[in-house]
């Protein structure tokens, strides 16, 4: 088997594929642990998006295995570290949805600033509640970015044009960067002082070991009474029930999600019966031209593989090593 597709994906790239190599398709092989293990013991590369979580046992299990082909962006769900003790290349193509999900992000901002979705369910009420929709501003207010990488850099060019301060905190930009200056951003050493100033926080982080649940009581305690939480990065980085306290006590005046720390979440939670929280099914990267980019790249990187070139927008190695 050449491909093994464990989601439900499809485009017109993936149908390229199928035309020149051998694909198996189980949309919902992800769900069945020893089916997956089974299958992809004979699979020479393997396509997934969030829902299949490539462990080090799974990979361990499949010996002819060369590539993983990520549809998206986030590594979470795969054993980077195994992958690439085992010489297989992992491809994500981390450029293509970047545009789509700064975009969602300055679009949930506005949406809470100016109460946008309550004002619609208000009026499809048959109420005409001006006052009671009065919005804020953004102009002069400030944005604080945690995570400054790609998605970070295009909400703060796009949010200076509204107007906004940037405020920045991400350990791994230095002082001297390029980036700051380009988007008028300050920089801040400690989360805590990024967050006592800002109006709107907006998270565009990875999950991972150090991030996890790293937005919990303590740092919800450091926002500036009544700000505005937004979440397009990964849904782990967020303690909820902490999150949800803030929300509750009044201590933030609205939060926007579109990511989950179980997705989707398993009920209706309490969340859902905030009037002041926005909640999206993770569709930061779901565009037209952000899924067409990211399948066709995946695709392309594939059959380079397959043919025995090195892969262009691979994370861990061009070509497999074993």
């Amino acid at each position: 088997m050449d491909i093994l597709i464990s989601e439900d994906l499809r485009s017109p790239a993936l149908s390229q594929l199928e035309a020149k190599y051998q694909v198996v398709r189980e949309a919902s092989l992800w769900q069945q642990h020893a089916r997956l293990k089974e299958s992809i013991a004979q699979a020479r590369t393997i396509v997934i998006r969030n829902q299949t979580r490539l462990t080090a046992e799974l990979l361990a299990a499949a010996p002819h295995l060369m590539a993983i082909g990520r549809v998206g962006v986030g590594l979470d769900n795969i054993d980077m570290a195994a992958a690439s003790k085992l010489g297989i290349v992992v491809v994500a193509p981390l450029n293509a949805n970047a545009t789509s999900v700064a975009e969602l992000t300055c679009g949930l901002l506005l949406a809470l600033a100016r109460k946008i979705p309550q004002a619609d369910r208000s009026t499809r009420a048959g109420d005409w509640d001006r006052a009671g929709c009065t919005g804020i501003e953004v102009e002069g207010k400030t944005l604080a970015l945690c995570g400054f990488g790609r998605i970070g850099r295009l909400v703060a060019s796009r949010a200076r044009a509204f107007g906004l301060n940037i405020a920045v905190y991400d350990p791994l930009i230095a002082a001297d960067s390029v980036a700051l200056s380009e988007t008028g951003a300050t920089l801040h050493a400690q989360l805590e002082t990024a967050l006592a100033g800002a109006d709107f926080v907006s998270l565009h982080l990875p999950l991972t070991q150090d991030t996890a649940h790293s937005f919990n009581a303590k740092t919800f305690n450091a926002f500036k009474p009544g700000a505005f939480f937004i979440n397009t990065s990964r849904g782990g980085v967020v303690d909820e029930p902490a999150l949800l306290a803030a929300l509750q006590t009044g201590r933030l005046a609205g939060a926007a999600l579109d990511v989950r720390e179980v997705e989707p979440p398993a009920a209706r939670d309490s969340f859902a019966a905030l009037p002041n929280v926005i909640l999206t099914p993770h569709i930061g990267a779901f565009t037209l031209e952000a899924q067409k980019r990211t399948f066709e790249t995946v695709a392309a990187d594939l059959e380079r593989l397959l043919s025995g070139q090195p892969a262009l927008s691979f994370v861990n190695l061009d070509r497999p090593k074993r």
